[in-house]
């Protein structure tokens, strides 16, 4: 799997992950297109190779997962939701890197 198909695939599962949690709130537009809408849109980015992409997610996986950390310590009743888009976050983070250490591990190979 490609880096851009792996970052991909994590936004579409924050987006799933915050469209199921939009359903079990009384604000459900509010949730979708504040929630859900961002990653898809930087999913859909990130597999039309935009070269931004992984560094947009990854600036906003940072309050995703601070949004995470919050909603653990603070609903009791969302903790499975809130570990997820905390997990999912730490994903989205991990794969925005992997272009970035992939080149830096080949500029070491190659001999100068």
């Amino acid at each position: 799997m490609t880096p851009r198909r792996y970052l991909a695939l994590c936004l579409f599962a924050l987006a799933a992950l915050f469209v199921a949690w939009s359903l079990h709130n009384n604000h459900l537009w509010a949730g979708l297109t504040v929630f859900a809408l961002p990653p898809v849109l930087l999913g859909l980015a990130a597999l039309r190779g935009w070269h931004r992409a992984g560094f947009t997610a990854a600036m906003l996986a940072l309050l995703w997962f601070s949004h995470g950390v919050m909603m653990l310590w603070s609903e009791p009743a969302l903790r499975l939701f809130a570990l997820a888009e905390t997990v999912l976050a730490l994903l989205i983070v991990h794969a925005a890197c992997l272009p970035g250490m992939r080149a830096r591990r080949e500029q070491r190979r190659t001999p100068e």
